[in-house]
């Protein structure tokens, strides 16, 4: 998708086949197509304006995630009149979590649309999140908050929006247990070392200790991740007593 530069460079009017599957996507035709443009070039292929200013869809992320942010909370807020803000905040957290953005970038398919000088398989997860944001971010730009909010209601709350679902959703065991541990006086230890193995990739284990005790152990490709693993293992252990705690 070579032709994304170019009219990025050029400033070109044409349609391709790049906007007739962005206008399926959004539902509307773009104004401002550099925006959406932009929104799906990649900071790899090293584009700049005229003043040195580089042309890629991270800039957009920050609207688009302060879109995505204040479009859920209105929702939240209309629709749980009884949440305080910290019931709000966390809810508001679970739907924008980056779990969730990268599900809904995978399920729109806007990796398709990126242009860029690094194979799309060497890309992580996060790419898929990170160009919904983005895209968000160019609607905002192009036609205001209304589209904005149509969009994120077609997209991620009518499809994905479950209140009592979402209520019992857990968006990080390990935050989830150390507040367990913490409110049962409970001592807690993650033991993180390298142990690359005959692994190609650096791998981290884990053994998460409670009461000096060794409950569960994990494996992966970075210490986060190890230690979310592990903390998972242990909260499916504890799960009855760590329910009736909250």
């Amino acid at each position: 998708m070579s032709y994304i530069r170019n009219i990025l460079n050029s400033r070109s009017d044409s349609d391709g086949d790049f906007f007739l599957l962005l206008k399926a996507i959004l539902g509307f035709k773009p104004k401002k197509k550099s925006l959406y443009l932009k929104a799906f070039t990649h900071r790899s292929m090293n584009i700049k304006d005229s003043l040195g200013n580089a042309l890629n869809y991270e800039r957009l992320e920050f609207v688009g995630d302060a879109m995505l942010s204040a479009v859920i909370a209105s929702y939240l807020f209309g629709e749980v009149p009884h949440g305080d803000e910290g019931y709000l905040t966390k809810m508001r957290s679970k739907v924008v979590s980056r779990e969730h953005l990268n599900e809904l970038g995978k399920e729109l398919n806007l990796i398709d649309l990126v242009e860029s000088k690094i194979p799309k398989s060497n890309f992580g997860n996060n790419i898929h999140g990170n160009l919904y944001e983005a895209l968000v971010g160019a609607i905002f730009l192009d036609r205001g908050y209304g589209y904005c909010e149509r969009f994120i209601q077609k997209t991620v709350i009518k499809p994905h929006i479950d209140i009592e679902t979402l209520e019992g959703k857990v968006i990080s065991y390990k935050s989830l247990l150390i507040e367990w541990c913490q409110k049962e006086k409970k001592t807690f230890d993650y033991n993180v070392y390298e142990d690359t193995g005959n692994d190609n990739l650096k791998h981290f284990s884990v053994k998460l200790s409670i009461n000096n005790k060794v409950i569960a152990k994990a494996r992966a490709t970075s210490k986060k991740k190890a230690e979310e693993k592990a903390s998972k293992r242990a909260f499916f252990a504890f799960q009855n007593r760590i329910s009736r705690s909250f």
